[in-house]
């Protein structure tokens, strides 16, 4: 029975038929685990979301975050779930032991986060960026910063934020304002305001630890001169106890769209003179150090896209189910209205939902597998191979997922009709929910251009070799199976047309037109989703077909398998077509959005 959620058996086909985790295993690093452990891991993870977590949807959504005199607070709802949920070891679970954490590999913390996000994003936001902001000091802080706050963090009693944006430094990390000067003990003192930061304040926790970017008095300008400090909400004393507040207050608290239950804060530090930060590794490295926690969180922002997009999904099959509408038009004239999943419209987006839905969970879960590789592995060249490929699909997960999330979700209030319009039923608030991933953790146009201008060309251009080298064996493999060979052409044609465009930026760029490529960014990035995609679902409707042969007609499994080969070939037959147009489009284009007169676009 559907947890209305996320599809469990979605999950398992994935990590264990697909991309056979098993191997994951073998590895030092992961020795403690197995298929049963896993299946634990998902079935508790599971009780967690749909317990626990998603009761509060609903009632934490109109609630909000509050902002009553200077203070921030979490909806109510929140506090006893929150209690539970870190209780029971979730926010280091893929941290090692020493920590708290039990090595969780990244593919598997990706399906229990799907789950989570699901159930209620907003939520899931609070301990997943305490996670992050943790992580920071685990791999870049002293022993005496680790014992200060980072154990605290990982066992859920403080929680921890990422301040990099400023009212007039957004994307443009290099122009914070935020200033650090030098005390005589070693400490920073630290003035600047920081806005739209998530969970920036709250009374989920008694402490909150901000990891702060900020230019020490007399370095250079731009992000070369950044360095990052950890500011604590209150001061913490020798033996660990709390001390005096920080002088850290909160301007206000963010009215927004949706995640109305996270509290978006702006964050005034240093007012009065009394701010005290501590440096986290060295001088002027602060942006190298805040990658870390920008690419992880990246990765869990198009995990975010996918899950909100998976639990709108699951609540229009269902809707679709039970909704009777009409007669369908390819039914008889005496045929009695049916329910609105027998209206060929209808099926069609719900077809289109799932495709895309199991591409992008599968893009997902793929990249996690590929770090615990690039984490565990005994080879030096894998570990490079494994690594290659999460770089360069990082951008796409975050940016290709969050897309592709909203429009599941819109087209998942289709489904509905009028009634999806209101907040009668949960797919306006998925809708709401998920159009933030679109924008942070640094914005989709932002992703495009990583993509483009950093990531094709990394490790001279091998990462994008060795992946259509993937892409080209599956290719190869499903030529062979006659009811996939349709769809391996399709995949190979559009494969083939987006090669060649790397290629051809560099003589956009080279014939000095770099506008071409820069104003198609986001096109291209849109055109490698659909290549990678279509790749997974080829794959695992190759998977699904060799699992049917091996099946009875009446067995619970064939519904599932006959519905991963569809999703393939719907794919193939209505996606992948479109690739080579718009490639070519991108190739034939002339560079109108630059050339245009700014006064052109509005009189």
């Amino acid at each position: 029975m559907s947890n209305l959620l996320v599809n469990t058996r979605d999950q398992k086909f994935l990590l264990y038929e697909q991309f056979g985790i098993d191997k994951l295993f073998g590895f030092e690093k992961y020795a403690d685990y197995s298929k049963e452990v896993v299946d634990m891991v998902l079935s508790e993870a599971e009780k967690m979301a749909v317990e626990v977590i998603a009761p509060t949807l609903e009632e934490g959504d109109k609630e909000g975050a509050q902002f009553k005199d200077g203070k921030a607070y979490a909806p109510a709802c929140f506090h006893a779930p929150f209690k539970t949920f870190c209780e029971a070891g979730w926010i280091c679970a893929a941290k090692d032991p020493e920590v708290g954490g039990q090595s969780m590999p990244l593919s598997v913390h990706s399906a229990c986060w799907e789950l989570f996000a699901a159930a209620h994003m907003a939520f899931s936001m609070y301990p997943s960026l305490t996670t992050g902001a943790a992580g920071l000091i685990d791999v870049h802080g002293t022993e005496e910063l680790k014992n200060k706050y980072m154990y605290r963090m990982y066992a859920g009693e403080w929680t921890g934020t990422m301040c990099l944006t400023e009212p007039g430094a957004g994307s443009d990390v290099g122009a914070l304002r935020t200033m650090a000067k030098r005390l005589p003990d070693g400490t920073y003192s630290i003035t600047g305001t920081k806005c739209f930061i998530s969970s920036g304040d709250h009374d989920l926790t008694e402490n909150i630890i901000h990891p702060v970017l900020a230019r020490i008095e007399g370095d250079p300008a731009g992000t070369k001169g950044i360095s990052i400090f950890i500011v604590p909400k209150i001061r913490v004393n020798d033996d660990g106890s709390l001390g005096e507040p920080n002088d850290v207050t909160t301007g206000n608290i963010e009215h927004k769209m949706g995640i109305r239950a996270s509290a978006t804060a702006t964050l005034n530090f240093g007012e009065n003179g009394n701010c005290i930060g501590e440096l986290l590794g060295e001088e002027q490295a602060g942006m190298k150090i805040m990658f870390q926690m920008m690419n992880e969180a990246r990765l869990d922002v198009g995990v975010q896209g996918m899950s909100i997009a998976s639990a709108a999904y699951e609540h229009a099959v269902q809707y679709a189910k039970e909704r009777i509408q009409s007669k369908s038009a390819l039914a008889g004239k005496d045929a009695d209205a049916a329910a609105i999943i027998n209206h060929a419209p209808v099926r069609r987006n719900l077809l289109w939902m799932k495709a895309y839905l199991e591409g992008i969970r599968a893009l997902n879960y793929f990249t996690g597998f590929c770090l615990d590789i690039a984490e565990a592995s005994d080879s030096e060249e894998e570990r490079i191979k494994y690594h290659g490929y999460a770089e360069l699909l990082t951008p796409i997960c975050k940016a290709f997922s969050s897309d592709r999330g909203v429009e599941i979700c819109s087209k998942a209030m289709d489904v509905y009709g009028g009634y999806g319009y209101c907040q009668e039923y949960p797919v306006e608030q998925y809708l709401r929910d998920c159009k933030i991933t679109q924008i942070y953790e640094g914005t989709n146009q932002i992703q495009s251009l990583d993509l483009v201008g950093r990531k094709l060309g990394m490790n001279k251009g091998m990462n994008v070799m060795n992946l259509l080298g993937e892409i080209a064996a599956t290719i190869e493999k499903a030529k062979g199976v006659p009811e996939l060979k349709a769809s391996a052409a399709k995949l190979e044609e559009a494969c083939g047309a987006m090669a060649e465009m790397p290629l051809k930026f560099i003589e956009f760029f080279k014939a000095g037109n770099a506008a071409v490529p820069i104003q198609n960014v986001e096109p291209f990035l849109a055109i490698m989703g659909d290549v990678v995609c279509g790749w997974f679902l080829l794959q695992g409707a190759d998977v699904a077909l060799k699992k049917l042969a091996s099946l009875d007609a009446g067995d619970a499994d064939v519904p599932f398998y006959k519905g991963k080969v569809m999703s393939a070939r719907f794919f193939a037959a209505e996606i992948l077509p479109t690739v080579k147009t718009r490639c070519g489009i991108i190739k034939d284009s002339e560079a109108l959005a630059v050339e245009i007169a700014e006064e052109s676009f509005a009189i």
